[in-house]
């Protein structure tokens, strides 16, 4: 749906003048994620794209991961009281013979804009094997140069930022830096999930050949993401948390953080990174 954005009344003050103006902010409302009928999570997200974040989300969950598994989505006529569709519930069906997860109260959870899967009873929970080992994949090396070109080509594609300057954006390169999708969201989460998405629905997982890069901090759960989504290098202009670095070097994922003009830390990965040889400096 087309709710991306709403106007609301302000009252501005700028070098002590007060004006009353329109403002242009974006929209958040709930989407429930229903599986084959059953409720499985209710997230906070910018609507749009919201077929796409609902795959998306799922196969970080490691329910989907080919195209074939999918089988439809579709919003759910009925959802409010009167009987009226709110385009804020979705159901993914699946292909018969996909393994569903064991949906409890405990799963059964509210994720927020900020926290994503937050709910999930323990760490170990998130750890979701993967169908698509990183350390298995083939070789791609990329050079800080292209890395640093990066987020200014991100803010350039960000159109609904430029209205608001309230949303995350998540952007997904090729390893020559060709932009391939760009998603936004309120939740920094919900963007990754809606490149991951498109990509399922297109059939091009896994994204072997490409580095995705998020316009803040990268958590634990956006390295599972991109793992989840077969990703080998993940690029954030902001910082890691140690749990991140962790499962990067764990799943053998490339971290780079404070992506910011020509500078940047890598964390993990650093043999996708075409280094100079510098000499030691005594």
């Amino acid at each position: 749906m087309g709710r991306v954005t709403e106007r609301r009344k302000v009252i501005r003050i700028r070098d002590g003048a007060v004006t009353s103006r329109p403002d242009t902010l974006v929209a958040e409302e709930p989407l429930e994620i229903r599986l084959n009928g059953k409720p499985l999570a209710i997230t906070m997200r910018t609507p749009g794209d919201d077929f796409a974040l609902a795959a998306g989300f799922l196969v970080s969950e490691g329910v989907l991961a080919e195209r074939e598994e999918l089988r439809n989505i579709v919003y759910c006529a009925g959802a409010s009281a009167d009987g009226a569709n709110t385009y804020n519930v979705v159901d993914v069906q699946t292909a018969p013979g996909v393994a569903l997860p064991d949906i409890t109260l405990e799963r059964n959870v509210y994720t927020t804009s900020s926290c994503g899967l937050c709910g999930k009873a323990s760490l170990d929970a998130v750890r979701t094997s993967a169908r698509w080992p990183i350390a298995d994949t083939p070789p791609l090396r990329v050079g800080p140069e292209l890395l640093a070109s990066l987020p200014d080509r991100l803010r350039s594609a960000q159109r609904v930022f430029d209205r608001t300057g309230g949303l995350h954006a998540a952007a997904l390169f090729t390893e020559d830096g060709e932009l391939l999708d760009i998603r936004e969201d309120v939740g920094r989460h919900n963007a990754v999930d809606k490149l991951v998405g498109r990509a399922l629905q297109s059939g091009e997982l896994p994204l072997s050949r490409t580095i995705l890069l998020v316009s803040g901090r990268a958590s634990f759960e956006l390295a599972q993401k991109a793992v989840m989504a077969g990703v080998p290098v993940l690029a954030a202009v902001s910082a890691p948390s140690s749990l991140a670095v962790d499962l990067a070097d764990e799943t053998g994922l490339t971290l780079v953080g404070f992506l910011r003009g020509s500078s940047m830390n890598v964390y993990a990965g650093q043999d996708r990174i075409a280094l100079r040889a510098t000499a030691a400096q005594g």
